[in-house]
């Protein structure tokens, strides 16, 4: 039997196997009843009965409905209204749609044959049939023949060694590439990435995370405003406010700008470059315009370079120079290229400057090369001051309580006494030493000489205050540069 409807290929065939086929006038439409089997516009229907409206070229099916289309796409349902005008179809009531490839299942289902479109709005489920993947969301598009879909509303993702939320999310099934639109996490093994926008590969891990991204890896947490992430390369690449922190170590680190790579153990950081070193007492924090990180055989940061415009801020202790080396099993610090080091009231410099730490508290410094050590001892420009080929500084508490000075040694320091009269102090200075010895050694308190050794018969000149000559006041190439030093760690980005 076939039903002409007056548009091109626009007709109804009942196939063998339907029962009856009878004509309804006060409907306008032929009913089809009985283990229903037809074709129409290129596809296979089977129901229990439906209405055919020949001249408005709409059919509706009802019962146990199945539509198989060209390329092996399947629908089931319960009710079925398809246009053929438009060809778009409404389908409800246990809807299930499936191919080779995917199962869909939703209470409604519009499907747009032009458009190649099967849509949902109240709630749906997609699973693949080979590669063990289910996505249920709120609304969802799904386009058979090119295998992409389109999720909206409390979308979650599930796959073999995945999860996935989202509220808005695209999936090409043939590229396994996921773009996601709004607050989305990621779970993968130990893995866990949050952000509000980008994209990802389910197959390689690999993805763009976009506003707000971090990626949290067992103990290690990077943020940024963009991460890019090759988890199979072991690589990370950040941009804008980029932030990194293991919490098995006591160092974080900041920048604008950020390569990681674990199979080089190697970190690079540029932009605003910030490593701080936490402690409860007095945190140690580094900048630079280019820091680089190198981890050893556990992946523990075991050496940091520093280079250009670097600077070093703690409470009680502050420096700046060029480049800058910090070797972690050594706790040691290699400053470079005019290198300052300024601890409490006493500023050191030399050609190069090693520092060596205890837990974030320096134990000494070794100044190499046109080594001096300067102490501020009033407001009105007096200073003590102590020069050598090499001064070795030791400190506690950060602060230079004993200053040995090797090789052509010179000081220049002021006499004082205090006198103390109805519990008022009174410091006066008598005046001031300048002293010449291959090598001497100086006891500090608080920048003040307390008492020198010389190690051989030691050369100079004792001048009373009203007596002292401005050229002989200093030791050569004096220079204070307070106005560097940095008074808090914000002031050391600037």
């Amino acid at each position: 039997m076939v039903a002409s409807t007056g548009f091109t290929q626009s007709y109804l065939e009942l196939l063998p196997g339907s029962e009856r086929a009878t004509r309804q006038p006060h409907l306008n439409a032929t009913s089809l009843a009985g283990n229903v089997v037809f074709t129409y516009q290129g596809n296979t229907m089977y129901c229990d009965s439906a209405l055919y409206y020949d001249k408005t070229n709409k059919v509706r099916a009802f019962g146990n409905v199945h539509i198989t289309k060209p390329g092996g796409l399947n629908l089931f349902c319960d009710y079925l209204s398809y246009d053929g005008n438009t060809e778009t179809a409404f389908l409800s009531g246990n809807v299930r749609a499936r191919d080779q490839e995917y199962k869909l299942t939703t209470k409604a289902l519009e499907y747009d044959t032009k458009a190649g479109r099967a849509t949902y709005r109240t709630g749906g489920k997609i699973q693949s049939i080979a590669g063990n993947e289910t996505i249920t969301s709120r609304v969802g598009y799904f386009y058979p023949d090119t295998k992409d879909f389109f999720f909206k509303g409390s979308v979650d993702y599930r796959g073999p060694d995945l999860k996935m939320t989202t509220d808005t999310l695209q999936y090409s099934y043939i590229r396994r590439k996921v773009n996601f639109f709004g607050p989305t996490t990621i779970y993968s093994d130990s893995t866990v990435i949050t952000c509000s926008k980008g994209w990802y590969r389910t197959d390689t891990e690999e993805g763009e995370l976009i506003n707000n991204a971090t990626v949290t890896r067992g103990s290690q947490l990077i943020k940024g405003d963009t991460l890019y992430y090759q988890p199979q390369k072991e690589m990370v690449i950040g941009k804008g406010n980029v932030y990194v922190e293991d919490s098995t170590e006591k160092f974080q680190f900041q920048g604008d700008y950020l390569y990681k790579n674990d199979l080089e153990k190697r970190t690079f950081l540029t932009g605003h470059a910030l490593a701080v070193k936490a402690d409860k007492k007095d945190s140690l924090f580094l900048h630079a315009d280019t820091l680089i990180t190198i981890g050893d055989s556990i992946d523990e940061t075991s050496r940091i370079m520093a280079h250009n415009g670097v600077k070093i801020f703690q409470n009680k202790l502050q420096g700046q120079c060029d480049s800058l080396i910090y070797d972690k099993n050594k706790d040691v610090l290699e400053m470079y290229n005019s290198p300052i080091l300024w601890a409490n009231k006493g500023e050191l410099k030399g050609d190069t400057i090693l520092v060596f730490l205890n837990d974030s508290t320096v134990e000494r410094a070794e100044i190499f090369e046109n080594a001096s050590a300067l102490f501020l001892v009033d407001t009105v420009g007096y200073f003590n001051q102590i020069a050598g080929r090499k001064i070795i500084a030791w400190m506690k508490e950060n602060e230079v309580t004993r200053a040995d000075a090797q090789g052509n040694a010179q000081t220049v320091y002021y006499i004082e006494q205090a006198d103390e009269n109805d519990s008022n102090i009174t410091i006066t200075r008598s005046g001031m030493n300048r002293l010449y010895a291959s090598d001497l050694r100086v006891y500090l308190d608080s920048g003040e000489v307390v008492s020198i050794t010389y190690f051989d018969r030691p050369e100079g000149v004792f001048y009373p205050m009203n007596m002292i000559k401005k050229e002989e006041q200093y030791i050569r190439g004096f220079r204070w540069n307070e106005g560097l030093r940095p008074k808090s760690w914000v002031e050391i980005l600037e």
